[in-house]
């Protein structure tokens, strides 16, 4: 059975990991505060679908994702979830510096399953990571987005970013700096949000 989930059609295996996967943040986060406490009652559509929706602009074929600045696994865990069927050759790097939420990242990793490898390092410290696809969803500025993805990115990978309200000024603001490809599509799950696919990055200069 395949049920559609932000665009995306999944099957009945992945829509039970995805809601255990909530179910596994929700149990951790009073700990180690993995997602804001005023958003867990909603965390089926304030991350869980909202990050599904990025693998809608996913490439046909991949075989490395990084993902940076993981946090709580949103969007990179549930990336790797979802790609258990629809790419099992893909490997996943989740590069997230604070330790605690690593050591929750590998245990999600192990509790599915996954593909996934952890650094626990800063993004700009980590080794060229050589990506087909780098994600992140709430880390910072798309300048600075953009500085940490032309370290791991390969010259003809993909970049989708989760953006807020203030997408359309960050791009501004990137442009001076940085000269990319950029692709804007709207937010399931917000309608003052974006997801940015940029491609063809290049420091300015």
């Amino acid at each position: 059975m395949v049920s559609n989930l932000a665009g995306i059609d999944v099957s009945r295996e992945t829509l039970a990991d995805l809601e255990a996967f909530g179910e596994l943040v929700t149990k951790w986060t009073p700990k180690i505060n993995l997602i804001g406490r005023s958003t867990i009652d909603c965390i089926w559509d304030r991350h869980v679908l909202d990050s599904v929706q990025l693998y809608r602009f996913a490439p046909g074929h991949y075989g490395k994702w990084v993902d940076i600045g993981s946090g709580g696994g949103f969007p990179g865990i549930v990336m790797a979830i979802i790609a258990k069927v629809a790419q099992p050759e893909a490997e996943f790097i989740l590069i997230e510096s604070d330790q605690r939420k690593s050591a929750f990242l590998r245990t999600a990793a192990r509790e599915f399953n996954l593909p996934v490898t952890v650094i626990a390092q800063r993004i700009e410290e980590t080794p060229p990571q050589e990506a087909d696809v780098v994600s992140a969803r709430a880390l910072t500025a798309l300048s600075g987005l953009l500085s940490f993805t032309q370290c791991h990115l390969k010259p003809s990978g993909l970049a989708l970013f989760h953006k807020g309200r203030q997408s359309r000024q960050e791009v501004l603001e990137a442009r001076k700096n940085w000269s990319f490809a950029l692709e804007e599509h709207a937010s399931i799950t917000d309608p003052n949000a974006r997801i940015l696919a940029i491609q063809r990055i290049n420091a300015r200069g």
